[in-house]
């Protein structure tokens, strides 16, 4: 059975048997991160269909990568598929998401 994992810096922090995917971005059910190598932020952002995010640091070893995981703590309609899901930016440096 495939699985999704995220790794940063070559440190997994996410791995999973289940996920969503939504505009191209898989996103992890919240139990199935690492949450040791999580710190949540102040960061917000929001999406017209989706809604508000929240965000998280992630710490591997001695590298912070600042905002690199999002979730939706509280979805729009319609997508409440991914309520507390995290998805990562592929785009930060030392970011490695995909299915295997």
């Amino acid at each position: 059975m495939p699985h999704a994992t995220a790794t940063i810096n070559g440190i997994e922090v996410a791995r999973s048997d289940t996920w969503e995917v939504v505009d191209g971005n898989i996103y992890f059910p919240p139990e199935s991160i690492e949450k040791s190598h999580f710190s949540p932020t102040d960061t917000s952002t929001h999406c017209p269909y989706k809604g508000d995010a929240s965000y998280y640091t992630v710490t591997t070893g001695k590298t912070e990568v600042r905002d690199v995981a999002w979730y939706y703590p509280e979805p729009k309609a319609g997508m409440e598929r991914i309520k507390g899901f995290v998805a990562f930016y592929k785009t930060k440096g030392g970011v490695t998401v995909g299915v295997e």
